[in-house]
């Protein structure tokens, strides 16, 4: 199976979970989804525990992809700022989806699935270092991206336009650089 044949299927998972959540999603619903037999589908992932930890690493794969693009320049020519202020820009455009977050949680229980999320996390969201003013505007700024990721995630009700453009103007005021 091809490379893009694999995509297909992460894809195709991903979209069962985002419809039928985290339990509906089963090897032969995935097969089903992408067009593929089980078979095809098992020749790369043999279980769904195989099937869970790329599905993972593909989301973060997309996360770090997104987050790079805001960055605008390498991670590591970047302050801490910059970086806490592409994932709150990101997140507050709401690139994540349900199904971002049901595997965010499912790998709250696995060890081997929480790495991939916390390796993405201490890279683009780090815990402030300092009580300093700044420091917790950025993290006030992060936890907000978070909570308003978990509200459209589980409410399945968007903020009106003007709610969600003012909310994202707020964070952009808390993750400004200040002088």
């Amino acid at each position: 199976m091809r490379p893009s044949q694999k995509n297909q299927i992460l894809d195709a998972a991903i979209r069962v979970t985002e419809r039928d959540g985290i339990t509906g999603l089963t090897l032969e619903s995935a097969a089903e989804e992408a067009g593929v037999t089980k078979g095809g589908l098992m020749y790369h992932f043999r279980t769904r525990d195989d099937l869970l930890m790329a599905i993972q690493k593909h989301l973060t794969e997309a996360w770090e992809t997104w987050l790079a693009a805001e960055l605008g320049k390498p991670a590591s020519e970047a302050s801490v700022q910059e970086i806490v202020a592409a994932y709150v820009r990101v997140g507050a455009y709401g690139h994540a989806g349900k199904a971002d977050l049901a595997f965010m949680l499912q790998s709250a229980a696995a060890p081997e699935l929480a790495t991939v999320w916390n390796e993405l996390i201490s890279r683009w969201a780090p815990l402030p270092t300092s009580a300093e003013p700044h420091d917790i505007d950025l993290l006030l700024a992060r936890l907000a991206v978070d909570g308003l990721w978990l509200s459209q995630a589980t409410s399945g009700t968007p903020l009106p336009k003007p709610i969600a453009q003012a909310l994202r103007d707020r964070l952009n005021t808390l993750i400004e650089p200040k002088s």
